[in-house]
């Protein structure tokens, strides 16, 4: 397991639960002392979030010369100064030059080799060239960002018929993974460059994608994965059901619905190495062209992909429960913190639902403490 040491929080954070601490302070009713306990719960959160933290780029304890930091550069020293012009020099007039040229001829061949390979018919050789024309074109790209991939566990490899469910730092985490093997791609219809692409992919495999307003419907997208995964001679599915891209450090609540589909889930824990750059993708920081000029321009990516043997969902568990036991073994394997919290949050505002839980914990605690109170005091009676 990659170990990386995680930097110490700003704030020293108190994990004990809300019954233990104020059972602490009092055993009945409501005191005044119990708003304390909220208030440095609500100081906790504004000071450092542990949420919203990891929509950001994870900072190195220190810079090591190949990466880039979260803070613009500043005069240290001459000769400081010097190594750093020279990589700006090394990184944007040789290798930029160099990886667009691998990567516009990876995405040419991939345009080209599956919209040919889409004219023949169904059979066997089709898939077995589908499968060569995306697996070539996936390392062609791969090495466009000078990737250094190390793949552990391979026997445990997904497998057709089977769904794949990885954590997500990048959009380039579905080349990772199909450099090393091919999948069924799953997401929305777009339009431009990655709309050609798509429409170029599916001629010759059996990706999934919806149109916006199919999305929307989750009865009808579990349909059609449904579809796809009783047939046994198909490609894994590939799913990140986190919804969105986290920093490298954490993996987030899983959505359930990848989890109602039925079939063999096979986790993949995928962990980038921020020592040679930086792969997470700030889509509310940098636009798509920006972050690939980013990843294009640092010194390599660095990836460790581990493979865990496939899961199956138990007699009396329900989805939920499925996807957060799939999402600890994932962090566990990768080094990652687990967090029950939703993705969605880097959008979106916290629900009201989560605040009515607070409350309604505080109710519960305060009724149930109520009422041993009322029980002490009658049996004293007696």
């Amino acid at each position: 397991m990659l170990k990386i040491p995680a930097a110490n929080g700003i704030i020293e954070r108190d994990e004990t639960p809300m019954e233990k601490e104020i059972a602490g302070l009092h055993r009945m009713e409501f005191q005044f002392s119990d708003i304390f306990y909220f208030c440095r719960k609500g100081f906790e959160a504004i000071v450092e979030d542990e949420v919203t933290q990891r929509f950001s780029s994870e900072e190195l304890v220190s810079w090591n010369l190949l990466t880039r930091t979260n803070v613009n550069f500043h005069y240290v020293s001459l000769r400081l100064t010097v190594v750093w012009v020279i990589g700006v020099i090394v990184r944007y007039c040789f290798l930029l030059p160099l990886r667009f040229t691998l990567a516009a001829i990876g995405i040419t061949s991939m345009i080209v080799g599956t919209t040919v390979v889409g004219q023949l018919p169904n059979s066997s050789l089709k898939n077995y060239l589908s499968e060569v024309v995306h697996l070539t074109c996936s390392r062609i790209l791969v090495r466009a960002l000078s990737g250094t991939i190390h793949y552990h566990n391979k026997e445990n490899k997904p497998q057709k018929g089977g769904i794949c469910v990885a954590n997500h730092t990048s959009p380039i985490d579905a080349i990772i993974l199909t450099n090393d093997g091919c999948y069924a791609m799953v997401g929305q219809v777009h339009g431009g460059l990655m709309g050609v692409i798509q429409r170029a992919t599916v001629k010759a495999c059996p990706h999934v994608w919806f149109e916006r307003s199919e999305i929307k419907d989750r009865h009808l997208v579990t349909k059609r994965l449904r579809e796809h995964v009783a047939d046994k001679n198909k490609l894994p599915i590939l799913i990140f059901p986190e919804g969105t891209c986290i920093n490298n450090t954490s993996v987030m609540m899983f959505k359930k619905g990848s989890f109602e589909i039925g079939g063999t889930i096979y986790p993949v824990a995928i962990k980038y190495d921020p020592q040679f750059g930086d792969a997470f993708w700030n889509s509310s920081k940098y636009n798509i062209v920006s972050y690939l000029l980013r990843i294009m321009t640092s010194w390599a990516i660095v990836c460790h992909v581990w493979y865990m043997p496939p899961m199956v969902r138990k007699d009396g568990e329900d989805a939920v429960q499925f996807a957060n036991r799939v999402r600890s073994a994932i962090a566990r394997q990768g080094g990652l913190t687990e967090l029950p919290w939703d993705g969605g949050l880097k959008r979106a505002k916290v629900k009201d639902s989560f605040k009515e839980e607070q409350q309604k914990n505080y109710s519960k605690m305060l009724v149930r403490n109520g009422s041993q109170g009322c029980l002490s005091a009658g049996t004293e009676s007696d």
